[in-house]
């Protein structure tokens, strides 16, 4: 017994294995909050404001997430990676950090240009217009709220508790503000509150408390991180061609009732999406310096995935039942439909952004989203026009299972290959 107390105390005396521990009781938290607080508002939102203006928020969504992939450029990963095997230098990490934020501001301001420039060019309702406009708000929030950085130094306690702000916040101001149908275009300025109010709190925190600075950069090092971030950001981008395009065409062609239905059956989805993207970036630091860990982290994320996917089949009926309107219930088929996603997203995050984005592959990662993304693109036009939102939660699921399979095929030939050298 004194030898199994002794194992356990120098076992918590690493400072690693303080930190991950540390990170998945946060983790543990936000998970929790993940789930609550979205549960929280939909039946509300639902209620309030119907299933079309439900569609119309899910349609102008759909836009602006192609804006923040755009924004982000791959640095949530790449930026990650460097600044967690820098993280002891303060000085690195503050030139890795200005660079990042200069890059998303530039950005930002060349996305709202082309947006808003050409948004005449389609035959949008102004009131679809304000929609985006105020949908964009979310962005500067969004830049403001630097969870890469806090990542990079395993500090899921910022990210948690920030995270619960962001989300307090918008759901207080739900209830306070939207009570009638014509109150949804504030749901998106909500949500861009939130995140305003939490990105002012995270700079504060990252320059009192790891003394992290911000000088203009050069030109030059902004241009070679771009560069040095394309191919992730090309592997992040291209799903929108399958994904949020995907909605965009539902609404062209089947209206803002669609997509509401859609969308509702895709926010279950949406929320075990983020936990398990909230569960491979909280590893991801720590696998950057102990590859060796990367066969513990898939067991365990291996057993949430197929878990969440056997909630979601079975309790599809139920979810929409108790947190969604009648109008609503034929969501039920799209959240039975993307039940397998889980898995499939376990597969590429696993073996994609946290293995071979980790061994400097992430060229691999990109041909595999190009290839499969266009296939996506392609079905889009031919099933959702056919098969409504039935037609895009297929679409969604069948390339992202070609996805995740060929992720892990890449990813367990170079282990093979590795192993044999």
């Amino acid at each position: 017994m004194r030898l199994n107390k002794s194992k356990i105390k120098s076992l918590f005396q690493n400072q690693d294995i303080r930190g991950l521990v540390g990170n998945f009781f946060y983790l543990s938290i936000l998970k929790i909050i993940s789930f609550v607080f979205p549960l929280i508002t939909l039946p509300y939102l639902t209620r309030v404001i119907g299933v079309e203006k439900f569609g119309a928020i899910a349609f102008a969504t759909a836009v602006i997430v192609i804006v923040e992939t755009v924004v982000d450029w791959g640095f949530n990963y790449t930026a990650t990676r460097d600044a967690a095997r820098a993280r002891e230098d303060i000085d690195v990490v503050s030139q890795i950090f200005s660079e990042v934020i200069f890059s998303k501001l530039t950005l930002m301001a060349i996305c709202f240009f082309l947006l808003f420039s050409l948004l005449p060019l389609f035959s949008l309702s102004k009131e679809t217009e304000l929609l985006l406009l105020l949908t964009f708000a979310y962005i500067p929030g969004h830049i403001l709220f630097p969870e890469w950085l806090f990542q990079a130094f395993e500090q899921m306690k910022y990210i948690t508790i920030l995270n619960v702000l962001s989300k307090l916040i918008f759901t207080v101001l739900v209830f306070v503000v939207i009570r009638e149908q014509s109150d949804y275009m504030f749901q998106p300025l909500l949500v861009a509150c939130g995140y305003i109010v939490s990105g002012i709190i995270a700079m504060f925190v990252l320059v009192k408390r790891y003394g992290i600075y911000v000088r203009f950069p050069k030109f030059g090092p902004i241009f070679r991180r771009l560069k040095n971030s394309t191919n992730m950001f090309i592997s992040l981008i291209v799903p929108n061609l399958y994904n949020n395009f995907s909605v965009i065409l539902l609404r062209t062609y089947c209206g803002d009732g669609a997509t509401g239905i859609y969308s509702g059956g895709e926010k279950f989805h949406g929320i075990v999406d983020q936990l398990t993207q909230v569960l491979s970036r909280a590893f991801f630091p720590f696998l950057a310096r102990h590859e060796e860990k990367h066969s513990l982290y898939v067991k365990i994320t291996g057993t949430i995935a197929i878990l969440m996917s056997l909630l979601m089949f079975l309790g599809a009926n139920l979810f929409v039942d108790i947190f969604l309107t009648p109008n609503f219930s034929d969501s039920a088929t799209v959240i039975r439909i993307l039940a397998l996603s889980p898995i499939f997203l376990f597969l590429s995050n696993s073996y994609g952004t946290n293995y071979l984005v980790l061994v400097g592959k992430e060229n691999l990662i990109r041909d595999i989203y190009v290839v499969w993304s266009l296939v996506g693109f392609a079905l889009a036009w031919i099933l959702v026009p056919r098969f409504s939102y039935v037609g895009v939660a297929f679409v969604l699921l069948a390339i992202r299972g070609a996805i995740g399979v060929s992720i892990y095929l890449m990813a367990k030939r170079l282990m093979k290959a590795k192993t044999h050298s």
